[in-house]
């Protein structure tokens, strides 16, 4: 046994333990002993946070964890830990810290015996020791060197091969009954009969028919209710169509959750793994895969301390990853949360400066890996975000897709206001003059400018070295480093920091209010000051001195690679390819931003929203800007992805949610997903949920709990909970009220023997969160809106949604101004109706769950209560009767295992 203590801290008390016993310690002791000595712990920046030592390091078994089995995941806490050392979990908290020793003695026993892992662990191991890496003089020793040189992972990664275009998908049409029988063949022979599941499968069946019209594609739109079995419903006419067609279907989502869901669920129709890898591909985008070159510099000293320890983590990690994916893949997500963020951003490619063929790497790229197996894939499972990128300035024209299913469809807005949306910012222009540039006086790392990454264009191409320049010497009137500073100094430097000086100096004066709290400003671009419109137009002349040579350069680039000079290898191309992609993206970005700059002191854009805004956070300004989004951005979406494809399928559980009746329902649907700019109309599918919601559920709204109050707010909390033996999914519209209600009831939960977690307080990413809260049943979680419908937790681990109040939306400007084309306030009302059915829809995921939803609002409006499923029990009662009323439900349900879900 290592003769280091092992230390737990939870919000139930402090443990140390020895080879002699554990003890309960005090703060102030168990900080002194972490200080003087090293700890054997268990997630150190969790552990340090209910410490109050943010500065608390050890010997942390989560890292070792990582260095001993790469790719491989396990909960973060002990329960977790056990199962995936195969051990007993400790019972109770003052249990944990002698089960921490107990564990270290499994996890340093893996080297002796057969470990799958074992190729380059030596080699990592050594430079770990040489980094400081605590446990490196612990497992170093234990780790044999092999006896022949292994190979470093950049010279075994495999290398994808060129293939020839696939040819366009053929003509086909699904027969009557087939996708029906295909839903037969996946669901098994011994599946109950579903009928909703049926119907669906062939109605959904119509988005695979062939096109009639141009621009016109067979859009349906399909609500099919929780546990309908929409995902099973979709493939079996997906997979048959994919087959015959030989083409591939997009299937896009908009959580990581569910794309992890559906890449399981592929699994029924290609039961063969190998088949599986080649049918079956995940898609993200860039920013969540590994960048090998950025791991090549981490690891040759572009890192230091705990972000090279990180670096060399990845490494291990990388050689064993089934795709690179570092963001919900099978990197675990609380590796890069160890390090308190040092390091995982700088290891992915964020910043769009990719040299594509330019790379070493090039050939063993996961991201290219990706794009190239998409190509000849059956099935894609993409995202929202990536699906609109690809359709807006993807360079895989030549396989874009011709049928899609949108998966939590509802969601589709949203998305594509993001996508679709402007923004001239501080930020965004210190991007682009990065890009440009390259590193500038005092930078590290290995970034190039335009002109070391075109180098061969400019050198062969007189007009392209001539855009370059003139690229060049046009980014230096960009915002730089220092620039935030300059600003608050009342000193910007050239046009376009003046520019956002002035935006400002105007936002302040029109947006801030009397005892604000430090958070963000924003006003409409309206009425603007004549400093603002002085100030516009130098940025634009500025702007425009940047689009016309970064135009031009996409013009000889592109002329370049019509005239093939002998140098063009096939490598090359790729480069000057990958080179008129990102140039022409930041062309749009640009232009985007002058016709933003038209704005000022222009006429108003119906079909657009402008404001200007500060962000802060605590008070301080991080970014500062104007901004545009599209009115509706189901247009733009309607545009460029839905009219050039021959099929879509836009389903959810909640498409239809925040009508009243039928037609408005439907309105809802059709408005989310762009269906009214299509010139053929959407067909419309409805399959309600085969649960019992009457006799499963029941909504309570509370009517003596002050609004906004966090201390009546915490006693609400703290007694529902208790009431319910944990198992609660806390939801807020605030981070600070989230926080208030946290640090007022987690100690006292904890005395209860029921753990809490939260967003936004714990230092955990929020997959990692939810597994933590899927896995132990006593224990609850507070969240906002990430939770409200990214959360699918079946059985008893939720049997209990609380919502803090009623979710209206946030009163912005782009909000005004849609909620006053929409209708006013029934605009308002169908979002908070979507709301609350989607935070309802967390609650009831099996036949056999059974749970209560309570409300904490006195001013809950009737005409909202038919968001809750017809039939569903609602009631208006004190705390104490909401208490007494889950209590009495909760007791009396089943204690669940974690029983398979149902099929689909």
């Amino acid at each position: 046994m290592l003769p280091y203590p092992a230390l737990h801290a939870s919000h139930g008390g402090i443990w140390i333990a020895t080879a002699d016993g554990s003890r309960g310690v005090g703060r102030g002791e168990a900080i002194r002993i972490a200080a003087d000595t090293p700890v054997i712990l268990l997630n150190a920046p969790l552990i340090g946070q209910r410490l109050g030592y943010a500065e608390l390091s050890g010997l942390d078994l989560l890292e070792l964890f990582a260095f001993l089995h790469p790719a491989r995941f396990a909960v973060p806490t002990p329960a977790g830990l056990a199962r995936a050392v195969d051990l007993s979990p400790p019972e109770r908290d003052e249990d944990v810290a002698a089960f921490l020793l107990e564990a270290t003695a499994a996890l340093l026993a893996v080297p002796a015996g057969h470990w799958p892992e074992r190729e380059g662990a030596w080699a990592v191991a050594q430079s770990l020791t040489r980094l400081r890496w605590p446990w490196g003089p612990v497992i170093g020793p234990r780790v044999a060197k092999p006896t022949v040189d292994e190979r470093w992972l950049f010279s075994k990664l495999p290398e994808w091969e060129e293939a020839p275009p696939r040819p366009a998908p053929r003509t086909v049409e699904i027969a009557p009954g087939a996708a029906e029988a295909r839903l037969a063949e996946l669901t098994g022979g011994t599946a109950e009969e579903r009928p909703g599941q049926r119907a669906y499968a062939a109605a959904v069946t119509a988005a695979f028919a062939p096109r009639a019209m141009r621009d016109a594609p067979n859009l349906v739109l399909a609500e099919a209710g929780t546990g309908i079995g929409k995902t099973l419903g979709y493939l079996a006419p997906a997979s048959l169509w994919s087959q015959a067609a030989g083409g591939a279907v997009w299937i896009s989502t908009y959580t990581k959750a569910l794309q992890r869901q559906l890449s399981a669920e592929t699994a029924r129709v290609y039961p063969d793994p190998v088949l599986r890898a080649e049918r079956v591909v995940t898609r993200k985008g860039r920013e969540n895969y590994l960048c090998l070159l950025n791991l090549e510099d981490a690891l040759q000293g572009g890192f230091a301390g705990r972000a090279a320890v990180l670096a060399q983590l990845v490494a291990r990690w990388a050689a064993y990853s089934k795709d690179g994916d570092m963001v919900g893949g099978d990197l675990p997500g609380w590796l890069p949360t160890l390090f308190r963020r040092n390091g995982p951003a700088a290891l992915t490619d964020r910043r769009g400066e990719c040299v594509y063929a330019g790379c070493p790497h090039y050939r063993k790229c996961f991201i290219e890996h990706a794009a190239r197996a998409s190509a000849d894939a059956d099935i894609v499972i993409a995202n929202h975000a990536l699906v609109m990128v690809n359709a807006a300035r993807g360079r895989e024209l030549a396989t874009r897709p011709t049928r899609y299913v949108f998966d939590e469809g509802h969601h589709l807005f949203d998305a594509a206001d993001s996508m679709f949306a402007t923004a001239l910012t501080g930020s965004e222009t210190i991007e682009l003059r990065r890009w440009i540039l390259g590193p500038e006086a005092g930078g590290r790392g290995r970034r190039r400018g335009l002109q070391a990454r075109l180098s061969d264009v400019a050198s062969y191409d007189e007009g392209g070295a001539r855009a370059i320049a003139d690229a060049v010497q046009a980014a230096q009137a960009l915002a730089s480093d220092g620039w935030i500073g300059r600003l608050a100094e009342g000193q910007p430097f050239g046009p376009i920091e003046t520019l956002l000086a002035a935006v400002r100096g105007l936002t302040y004066a029109r947006a801030e209010q009397p005892g604000d709290a430090g958070y963000g400003l924003e006003t409409e671009l309206a009425e603007p000051t004549p400093e603002l419109i002085e100030a516009a137009a130098p940025a634009a002349h500025a702007l425009d001195a940047l689009l016309r040579p970064l135009v031009a350069l996409g013009r000889r680039l592109e002329a370049v690679l019509a005239e093939a000079p002998d140098w063009l290898d096939a490598a090359a191309r790729a480069r000057v390819e990958g080179a008129i992609a990102s140039t022409g993206w930041r062309a749009e970005t640009v232009a985007a931003w002058l016709a933003l700059l038209a704005r000022v002191g222009g006429p108003i854009d119906p079909d657009f929203v402008d404001w200007l805004a500060v962000d802060r956070v605590e008070g301080r300004d991080y970014d500062i800007g104007l901004h545009r989004h599209w009115l509706d951005p189901t247009r733009p979406f309607a545009a460029i992805v839905l009219k050039p494809a021959h099929g879509a399928l836009v389903t959810s559980a909640t498409l239809t949610g925040g009508g009243t009746d039928a037609e408005e329902r439907w309105t809802v649907a059709e408005a989310r997903s762009g269906a009214p700019h299509l010139a053929r109309a959407a067909m419309r599918f409805e399959a309600a949920s085969p649960f019992d919601y009457p006799r499963q559920s029941e909504v309570l709204i509370v009517t003596d709990v002050k609004r906004g109050d966090i201390g009546s707010l915490a006693n609400a909390y703290t007694r529902l909970i208790v009431a319910s033996g944990g198992g609660t999914l806390g939801l807020f519209t605030a981070i600070r009220r989230l926080r208030g209600v946290h640090g007022r009831i987690a100690d006292r939960l904890a005395r209860e023997g029921l753990p809490l977690h939260a967003q936004h307080v714990d230092p955990i990413d929020t997959g990692t969160l939810v597994d933590i809260f899927r896995d132990d049943p006593a224990a609850s979680l507070l969240g906002t809106d990430a939770l409200r419908d990214g959360v699918d937790v079946p059985g008893r681990s939720l049997r209990l949604v609380v919502m803090e109040g009623v979710p209206w939306p946030k009163p912005t400007v782009l909000h005004a101004a849609r909620k006053l084309a929409g209708g006013g306030s029934a605009y308002d009302d169908r979002i908070v109706r979507a709301r609350l059915a989607q935070a309802f829809g967390r609650l009831i995921r099996r036949a056999d769950d059974r749970g209560a939803f309570v409300l904490l609002s006195a001013a809950m409006p009737s005409r909202l209560l038919t968001a809750f499923p017809p039939g569903v029990p609602i009631t208006r009662v004190t705390l104490d009767e909401a208490v007494e009323r889950v209590a009495a439900r909760l007791s009396m349900a089943p204690r669940i295992g974690h029983e398979e879900n149902l099929p689909g």
